[in-house]
């Protein structure tokens, strides 16, 4: 319950529109700082949804496999498609949608599917959530046009030499995690 209560209060915060201002201003904050920041606000919200709503998650999501499922379809709209950044600035609707999407279709699914996924579905969904961040970082480095209205090229090459960077982090976790058994940390 007190994670879902720091959920809300941080939720709050997030949609408060001096806050949304800043975090659209600049691109990488945009897409590094406040998209994350929602789906782990969903996250949080994890266990009480559990506690309200026990069979629904151990009838939809009862393998992971569902629920990180929705997570990618979420996470790859996102990122994948610079035309959703730039109408959730311009578009009312499409901003709403991802401040219900991204903590709620993204960061609830991820968050309920992991324990319940193999080491191997773990796995494998860091290896995918890498090669997206490694896809976006080509998008933005290699295009010579401006892909988002609202954020100049110098914006897009940031956007995509810190994709990059965040990939090659996630690889990083994921091999030095072959090499350590959590059972001992647990």
């Amino acid at each position: 319950m007190k994670q879902a209560i720091y959920g809300l209060i941080f939720y709050i915060f997030l949609i408060l529109p001096p806050v949304i201002s800043i975090s659209e201003s600049i691109m990488v904050l945009h897409m590094h700082m406040q998209m994350p920041l929602l789906v782990i606000i969903g996250m949080l919200f994890v266990p009480y949804l559990r506690e309200k709503f026990p069979s629904f998650f151990a009838k939809w999501n009862d393998n992971g496999v569902p629920g990180i499922v929705l997570f990618f379809i979420i996470l790859l709209y996102w990122m994948m498609i610079p035309r959703a950044m730039d109408d959730a600035i311009s578009n009312v609707l499409v901003e709403i949608f991802k401040f219900i999407s991204l903590p709620f279709l993204a960061g609830v699914p991820l968050r309920d599917s992991w324990k319940k996924l193999s080491k191997k579905g773990q796995n494998v969904t860091l290896i995918c959530i890498s090669i997206i961040y490694g896809a976006v970082a080509l998008l933005y480095i290699a295009s010579p046009a401006q892909l988002c209205n609202n954020y100049l090229v110098a914006e897009q090459k940031a956007l995509g030499w810190t994709s990059l960077f965040t990939a090659i982090g996630i690889m990083i976790y994921y091999v030095q995690s072959l090499f350590i058994d959590e059972e001992e940390y647990e």
